[in-house]
């Protein structure tokens, strides 16, 4: 069955369990229409797309974060061993954590999803 793309992004839901492979292949206009923020990241930490949801939740621009290292440019507070240190020495992630951002706004609890694979060209914080 060929999906339309109002099931598409029904089929998108934060818990699917192959929702690296569905997102990388999304263009930023599409990682706009997702009700979740979506942080894509080269594998060296800099932003190379930087949804519309999370914009709006996080208060920053994507020309503010775009091309910019997220650990310790855009969000320092995530530069730490639940997450930046995850991601850097860690080949494959599929994980949800608890967390609580503190930078530029007062302390805000999130459900976080990390996504990495050795065959997928981003990596992602969801």
């Amino acid at each position: 069955i060929r999906m339309g793309p109002i099931e598409m992004m029904m089929s998108l839901d934060f818990s699917s369990p192959d929702l690296l492979e569905q997102i990388e292949d999304l263009s930023d206009i599409k990682l706009d229409d997702l009700p979740y923020g979506v942080i894509a990241m080269s594998k060296d930490g800099i932003v190379v797309a930087y949804n519309k949801t999370e914009a709006q939740s996080a208060g920053l621009s994507p020309a503010r974060v775009v091309g910019r290292h997220f650990f310790t440019s855009v969000a320092p507070c995530t530069n730490n061993y639940m997450i930046a240190h995850r991601f850097e020495n860690e080949d494959v992630i599929d994980s949800v954590i608890d967390y609580v951002f503190t930078l530029r706004m007062a302390p805000t609890p999130v459900e976080l999803r990390m996504l990495k694979q050795p065959s997928v060209e981003r990596m992602f914080l969801i």
